[in-house]
């Protein structure tokens, strides 16, 4: 109308000055028994204009003036019928009845306007079945669904069966449970019972072995640990997952994940291990590193601490999307390519074994159900351990390991025969029975602080684990957005997502004290965890971090699961290392324009520097490489590295970061895609932005504080803390 008018106002000026008596003929483009939005929608629609309301009907007097208007345009002449025109014009432009602004597509030619995207898509099914994912259909102001939307919720509502309904906001609710997920067997909330509880937690854990377990039974070693301290640090370890994740479920960001340690400190553990003064150590060399490791991290997790309680993260957040997040996570997995199949290629008939029986159960009986519950894929890899186990175990007895004057009970470095020296390496990583951890284990045993000695505090290792706290928030960031889609919850506000990194900072400072080896961070294997088990309650996790705080103080426990073979483990984490892999490729379809040449090619500059870079720091070969396995003298690089800037401390800082592919690729991502200019839809911003109005009983934390303690912690809402004063949410 406003189009219209302006011509016909323009084009009666003309007339005036070219002393024409006529007046301009305007037709209006709607019919004459009435303004209806829905006969302007749909003129607009065939002429090219996209048009929305604040209404789907008018009020009786808005018709009445409307239809006064046109009698006005259409009944009288002169000067006087163009002053009514002029004055219905200004009649209509009241802000409710303002038409969005026009802008012409420079691609399609056409006119559209400035509004949001009618349904955005929300969540994504990363399981393979089902459908893409969840979508919100926009609403108009006037609260009915936005032109086209109709069509739209009516055939995604014919894709739901079998009880289930799906809300205008793409979520899925099943009848049974208006609080359950999409196709989740128990939502967030859900409270299964005690008995369900305790099924559903211990099969959650045990689908998260690999990663809680098995990290030590490589690590340990390479520190010149004995089996009582690889039992010692897996106890260790059962008991900080189990604590981390109740404290994370009550204060963090309340979400069913199960902390423990991470990949992430792993590579680092790696470096500092192999430094030049450590690896040529020969008395107490474990305690010693294990001293370094505790004072690292725990400078690293005050960091971490400080960066998630100050809210520093939330302004993090702003550099942080799905395109930094993906190369970061691969490049992570990909790290241990020389760490992982050279440690399992040393008993072949045992890893090869287990890696096809895990891709067996993962990929090609993941289908199969047994009592209704498909237990090839949620527990595939406790049951290939336990089957390549007793194959082990059997070969072991059948003397398959048997060399003739030799014994595996004997440390290499006292065997004398060359024969038996070369066997030794064999024997130690296949045999079922070279571990004494069960002989020497008590039975109850309580990992206590400090355990192995006071902390080392050292600059140059304080500064790697500085920027790898950093890395793994980043991680984790993902990981929190990615599960939150996945139960289909509201998006975690950046409060939330800083009160989370704050408590997993505190978490690893108690990883520090504990003396674990590694910070304690969110799993990203719980992304497969939630997808495959369908089982995303906070209670669930919390019964089944009770059980392994339990299970951390039988020592025997510990003494099993650390007689397990070492290339048994190895193979074990060849898999869980390529699983990650690919979670951390899934991410990516979180970005609507996720194919877009910008992001590719940031993902892939990111990934091949990340790849090549560190390999360029650790082409130095240390002075002595003897003394170190081959899989080792890749993480020598901070000793021997090319940076020589006069200062020990610095250049063993640089050389060890610089060579630490997870930090390489995180750092070329966050430069690229901060710099590069796109549109934050492009960017991935979009969808990974915060919601509003989350709900509370998802993320919010309530504490129960008189109004003089209350009024001091007033800083604690950016962190989502909602404070309870008699009974009455501040927060």
């Amino acid at each position: 109308m406003e189009e219209g008018s302006s011509l016909g106002r323009g084009s009666a000026k003309k007339g005036e000055k070219n002393g024409s008596e006529l007046e301009p003929k305007i037709e209006p483009f709607v019919s004459e028994r009435g303004h209806d939005p829905k006969e302007l929608r749909s003129w607009a629609k065939r002429t090219g204009f996209v048009s929305t309301f604040s209404g789907e009907a008018e009020t009786g007097t808005e018709r009445r003036e409307l239809s006064e208007g046109r009698r006005r345009r259409n009944g009288g002449g002169g000067v006087g019928s163009r002053l009514d025109l002029e004055k219905g014009i200004a009649e209509r432009s009241e802000p409710s009845m303002i038409s969005p602004k026009i802008e012409i597509d420079p691609i399609l030619g056409r006119r559209t306007t400035r509004k949001p995207p009618e349904i955005q898509q929300v969540g994504a099914d990363g399981d393979g079945g089902g459908d893409g994912g969840g979508f919100r259909v926009a609403m108009d102001a006037g609260g009915g669904l936005s032109n086209g939307s109709e069509a739209v919720a009516a055939s995604a509502a014919e894709k739901i069966g079998d009880g289930e309904s799906r809300g205008v906001d793409g979520g899925w609710h099943p009848s049974s449970s208006p609080s359950s997920s999409p196709r989740m067997v128990l939502g967030l909330k859900d409270n299964p019972g005690y008995v369900a509880a305790i099924f559903y937690g211990l099969q959650h854990y045990l689908s998260l072995a690999g990663s809680i377990i098995f990290i030590p039974l490589l690590f340990v070693p390479a520190m010149g640990g004995t089996d009582k301290d690889t039992a010692t640090v897996i106890s260790t370890m059962l008991l900080l997952s189990g604590t981390t994740t109740l404290l994370h479920t009550h204060f963090g960001t309340r979400l069913p994940l199960v902390q423990g340690s991470s990949f992430v400190y792993l590579a680092p553990a790696l470096i500092i291990m192999n430094s030049r003064e450590l690896r040529n150590l020969t008395e107490h060399r474990f305690r010693h590193i294990m001293r370094e490791l505790q004072g690292a991290i725990i400078i690293g997790s005050i960091f971490q601490c400080i960066m998630g309680l100050s809210g520093m993260m939330s302004l993090l957040l702003r550099f942080i999307n799905p395109v930094v997040v993906v190369p970061t996570v691969v490049a992570m997995g990909l790290a241990f390519f020389s760490f992982g199949f050279p440690q399992a290629g040393a008993c072949v008939e045992i890893s090869l074994p287990e890696i096809f029986l895990v891709l067996l159960f993962t990929l090609y009986l993941r289908g199969v159900s047994i009592f209704g519950n498909r237990i090839f894929r949620i527990y595939a890899v406790p049951l290939s351990v336990l089957v390549i186990w007793a194959y082990a175990f059997f070969l072991t007895a059948g003397g398959a390991y048997n060399y003739k004057g030799c014994r595996a009970d004997i440390p290499s470095s006292n065997i004398l025969i060359d024969a038996c020296r070369k066997h030794a390496y064999t024997m130690k990583h296949c045999r079922t029975d070279v571990s004494n951890a069960m002989k020497m284990a008590a039975w109850v045993r309580i990992p206590y602080p400090l355990q192995w000695g006071v902390p080392l505090f050292r600059l140059r290792t304080s500064i790697i684990m500085i920027c790898v706290s950093l890395v793994a928030s980043v991680d984790s960031v993902g990981t929190y957005h990615i599960v939150s889609m996945r139960i289909n919850s509201k998006a975690p506000t950046p409060g939330v997502v800083s009160r989370g990194i704050g408590v997993e900072g505190f978490c690893s400072v108690l990883a520090g004290l504990w003396g674990s080896g590694t910070g304690s961070t969110t799993l990203i294997e719980n992304v497969h965890t939630i997808n495959v088990t369908k089982v995303a309650s906070r209670k669930v996790i919390e019964v089944g971090a009770l059980f392994l705080i339990v299970f951390s103080f039988i020592g025997k426990v510990g003494a099993i699961l650390a007689s397990i073979p070492q290339a048994l483990a190895a193979a074990v984490l060849c898999f869980m290392w390529g699983l990650m892999v690919a979670l951390g490729v899934s991410t990516l379809q979180y970005n609507q324009t996720a194919a877009s040449f910008r992001n590719i090619s940031i993902v892939g500059a990111s990934l091949f520097l990340g790849l090549s870079v560190p390999a360029y720091f650790q082409q130095y070969l240390p002075e002595v490489s003897l003394i170190l396995p081959a899989y080792l003298i890749p993480y020598s690089a901070a000793s021997d590295g090319p940076i020589r800037s006069g200062s020990n401390e610095v250049d063993f800082a640089l050389n060890g970061l610089l060579s630490l592919n997870m930090v390489v690729a995180f750092l070329i991502a966050l430069l690229l895609d901060n710099t590069a200019p796109a549109t934050s839809q492009e960017r991935g911003r979009y969808i990974w932005s915060t919601d509003p109005d989350p709900d509370p009983d998802y993320y919010t934390l309530s504490l129960s504080l008189s109004r003089k303690i209350s009024c001091c912690f007033g800083w604690a809402k950016c962190l989502g803390v909602g404070k309870r004063n008699n009974g009455t949410d501040l927060g």
